[in-house]
């Protein structure tokens, strides 16, 4: 039964993809939005968003966390309608800034971390096909095998990069891409069970803190890159200088993206992914301590 429910999920995934392939790029994204801004808010999910903005975002108005809640589900209904059209977005409508930094830190290869915002799924591709840097993304597989094969086949610009999920054999994987001297792409908003607690916007946060220990034994940079949604289609990726992994834990290494994770966020807080579980109930916090 669960390989039936897979199969026909995929086919309703490879047929929106594929209505969205058939329009422009604009078109497509622009009824992302409206799809999105339409339907979503009105889903079971926002409730869970709107007490994270509530939560995250303590000053803002009742009003302003409803632009909020609507502006991040018509940027979510944007990035999927913009699947198929990544590789166009990615090499005509990305500005990068601060490719200066990548080039100046080139002796070993990178670890670039990034956030639910804008596009995420821009960047990789972005970097590839402007200046030919290879960043294989790190992505969470989803439990649909089809879906999984779908979505990584335009993530990667037809095969041009390499998808590494995230498991014990995708930690191997990363530490042989890494040696190769390739850099990986990393998304460090999600919540880890086995990370460690870090606050976010005031908050715990179960957080992993592998890649700053990854960095450190391998001596590898580790440069945050800031995706914004300018307009419509049209995207911005911001360089970053290097994090100091030399003279700083693996902790304070994480505290350091969380302060850049608040900075980007509170700047397009209707671009980030307001649905993610990402703090900690009362109930964690207790058995974490009680751990140590």
């Amino acid at each position: 039964m669960k390989k039936i429910r897979y199969f026909t999920e995929a086919i309703l995934l490879a047929f929106i993809l594929g209505l969205s392939k058939l329009m422009p790029t604009l078109w497509a994204s622009n009824l992302g939005g409206w799809i999105g801004r339409t339907i979503g808010p009105r889903l079971a999910a926002s409730r869970k968003a709107r007490a994270n903005i509530q939560m995250a975002l303590p000053d803002k108005t009742e009003e302003e966390i409803t632009q909020i809640l609507t502006g991040m589900w018509e940027n979510l209904g944007r990035v999927m309608m913009e699947y198929p059209h990544i590789k166009n977005i990615a090499k005509n409508h990305t500005e990068i800034i601060g490719i200066d930094i990548f080039k100046a830190n080139q002796s070993t290869a990178p670890i670039f971390i990034s956030a639910h915002l804008g596009n995420w799924e821009v960047c990789p591709p972005a970097f590839f096909l402007q200046t030919g840097i290879r960043v294989n993304p790190i992505y969470r597989a989803p439990n649909n095998p089809f879906s999984d094969k779908i979505l990584n086949k335009v993530r990667t610009v037809n095969g041009a990069l390499t998808p590494i999920p995230k498991s014990r054999g995708g930690t191997r994987n990363i530490v042989k891409t890494l040696q190769s001297g390739e850099g990986i792409g990393l998304l460090i908003d999600q919540k880890l069970n086995e990370g460690i607690k870090a606050d976010l916007f005031g908050h715990p946060a179960m957080t992993s803190d592998h890649f700053a220990k990854l960095a450190q034994k391998l001596d590898c940079p580790i440069i945050p890159l800031q995706i914004e949604r300018i307009k419509g289609i049209n995207f911005r990726i911001t360089v970053s200088e290097p994090l100091d992994i030399i003279n700083k834990s693996s902790d304070e290494i994480v505290t350091e993206t969380h302060s850049l994770l608040e900075n980007w966020i509170g700047k397009r807080p209707e671009q980030w992914l307001w649905l993610h579980r990402r703090w900690m109930s009362q109930q964690e916090i207790e058995s974490y301590s009680n751990a140590q």
